[in-house]
């Protein structure tokens, strides 16, 4: 059995949102840690929960093979595990609890771990693992295993003398190509695989360029990485996709970044190099608007493969994105659709409704701003207070019992918004249907003028159209009864 065995909290099967797109990716954040440790010397293994049904499958695990060091060691990469779902943290939890009774010492890192470390101090955890995590990790187990105090390591918390310390913040390394390349091999891929060529007929592996976000929008939370940005090289990006597409052969890649291609020239860099290599694949990645309309940039990547480029619309309200600090305008956001659709690339938003002081004078602004664009796809949530922001800061008195969704299809309105909590759940429902109503709308026109250009695809939008409709219309009624302020 290896020293050290790795897993992770996010089971896709407890999320029932994520399980049903069918999208299901390894754990980037994890398989990294290890390949870290790896490479400095250590025998690691991976047991990966994202597929499983149950914390406690890893009980059994444990006690035939158990290891010194059973590191829960959360995907940072991965937007979900920064919501801190309820579900996931009580699967933590479990499997620290499993770990304990085969004799493991427990690590965890994780963004509810960092935010919470004293909950999972007093539920089994031997040392919590606040922010970027390999250093950390690898210092704490030399200390370990050479009897120095580890208390000493920066960037844990852990109970010593019945008292909880806390030791200093590390700070976030910037070279990462010193990183090596994902322990890839330690995940079952052809698990993955499976599901997204049944589902839909193509194979995606998640990749990161980047870690953090400089930016300050103040509803977003940065325990892992930080307020802080720094890429790898696009020659050390392209060594992997190479990698993965000779040893995996996907279809397509998602750029798990919180922003992709900040830094000014990394695009054109990485569009030379894919074009040089002649690599063909697909990838989509998050961004921003007023990034994409610098310079070539959506040409550079339009030419180096993407395909979806997602969007941190959030409002079509000015007044809410400036009240978000989010640094862009709805100007921009428009003009970077339209160049993104007139490029040819597809485009995703996501939005928000309820943040403080939001009006139906500003829903109504962003639905229209929805409908007048018809983006390719849509995420649409409610304001969600994530501990470290200055949001979370401004609602922090009205947090009650409930801070944190069940999953994330919960959308429970945790302060006091504008409107109701039933407001919202039914306005996330009724711009959905209002979204797929117009969307069916678009395919008929579609089919009026290139009726050799429509797919079956194309056929089904059209058709439920017709339900979306009436749901729509039925929806509104509804809504304009629960319209009372709260």
């Amino acid at each position: 059995m290896a020293e050290i065995l790795f897993t992770h909290s996010y089971f896709y099967k407890f999320d029932q949102k994520q399980w049903r797109t069918k999208q299901p990716y390894p754990p980037l954040g994890t398989i990294q840690a290890a390949a870290y440790l790896r490479k400095n010397g250590f025998d690691v293994d991976l047991f990966d929960t994202n597929l499983r049904d149950d914390p406690r499958e890893i009980g059994p695990y444990l006690q035939s093979n158990p290891p010194k060091y059973l590191v829960i060691y959360d995907d940072g990469f991965n937007y979900l595990s920064k919501m801190c779902l309820t579900k996931m943290r009580d699967a933590a939890m479990v499997m620290a609890k499993e770990g304990k009774e085969a004799g493991c010492i427990v690590m965890i890192s994780s963004s509810d771990a960092t935010d919470h470390y004293e909950k999972y101090l007093n539920h089994d955890a031997d040392y919590i693992i606040r922010g970027e995590g390999e250093q950390t990790l690898l210092e704490l187990i030399l200390a370990l295993k050479s009897n120095t105090d580890e208390s000493t390591v920066q960037g844990l918390a852990l109970i010593k003398n019945q008292n909880i310390i806390v030791t200093p913040n590390r700070s976030v390394k910037q070279n990462l190509d010193e990183f090596p390349l994902a322990a890839w091999d330690l995940v079952d891929i052809s698990s993955y695989e499976k599901i997204w060529r049944e589902h839909h007929k193509y194979f995606s592996i998640n990749l990161a360029t980047t870690r953090g976000c400089p930016f300050k929008c103040n509803w977003c939370a940065k325990p892992i990485y930080g307020n802080r940005y720094n890429s790898r090289s696009p020659r050390h990006v392209v060594e992997e996709i190479k990698l993965l597409l000779g040893r995996y052969n996907p279809d397509h890649f998602w750029m798990a970044d919180d922003i992709f291609g900040l830094k000014p020239g990394w695009v054109q860099e990485f569009r030379d190099l894919v074009v040089e290599s002649k690599l063909k694949f697909r990838y989509k990645i998050q961004s921003r608007v007023d990034l994409l309309l610098q310079e070539d940039t959506v040409d550079a990547l339009k030419q180096s493969g993407a395909e979806t480029v997602w969007v941190g619309a959030e409002s079509g309200s000015q007044k809410i994105l400036n009240d978000m600090d989010k640094g862009t305008t709805v100007e921009q956001i428009y003009a970077a659709t339209r160049l993104l659709q007139q490029k040819g690339i597809k485009v995703g938003f996501f939005l928000q409704f309820g943040y403080l002081g939001e009006t139906q004078k500003d829903i109504d602004a962003t639905i229209k701003m929805l409908l007048d664009l018809m983006p390719d796809e849509a995420g649409i949530s409610v304001s969600y207070p994530l501990p470290g922001t200055k949001f979370y800061d401004k609602v922090r008195d009205q947090l009650e019992e409930k801070q944190n969704w069940t999953d994330s299809a919960d959308l429970a309105m945790m302060f006091h918004g504008t409107f109701h909590g039933d407001y919202y759940r039914m306005l996330h429902q009724y711009v959905h249907s209002l979204y797929r109503s117009r969307r069916g709308i678009k395919m008929f026109e579609k089919l009026w003028h290139t009726p050799l250009q429509i797919t079956s695809k194309d056929l089904k939008s059209g058709l439920a159209s017709f339900y979306f409709t009436a749901r729509s219309f039925t929806l509104n009624k509804k809504l304009s009864k629960l319209r009372q302020p709260t």
